[in-house]
């Protein structure tokens, strides 16, 4: 069984035991956190496909919050424009959020 969820505008296939990346939650979400999402788009269940319009009526998927602050990869963003001397160098580095799923209620 799986679900298409949606989450902070990123959509998601979540299943019992996958781990998600996920944007930043914030930072009132601790290490152990039980966190709920609503915004299920599509249920499979055994080939029983559900979809809603938006969303599945009563359905949701139940997260534990296993490290609350991860960051990406370092992103380099460089600009220059040639003969002028002007150079730009700049970095990013994506915070997000690891999500264990414990299980998609349908």
């Amino acid at each position: 069984m799986y679900a298409i969820v949606e989450i902070q505008g990123q959509q998601f296939r979540a299943e019992a035991g996958k781990k998600l990346y996920v944007h930043h939650l914030g930072d009132e979400k601790n290490e152990g956190d039980t966190v709920e999402f609503s915004k299920v788009l599509l249920v499979d269940a055994d080939g029983a496909i559900t979809v809603g319009a938006p969303a599945v009526e009563g359905a949701k998927v139940v997260c534990e919050v296993e490290t609350p602050l991860v960051k990406g990869e370092h992103v380099i963003v460089f600009k220059k424009k040639r003969r002028k001397g002007y150079r730009r160098l700049n970095g990013h580095r994506q915070q997000f959020t690891l999500l264990k799923v414990k299980e998609v209620i349908a």
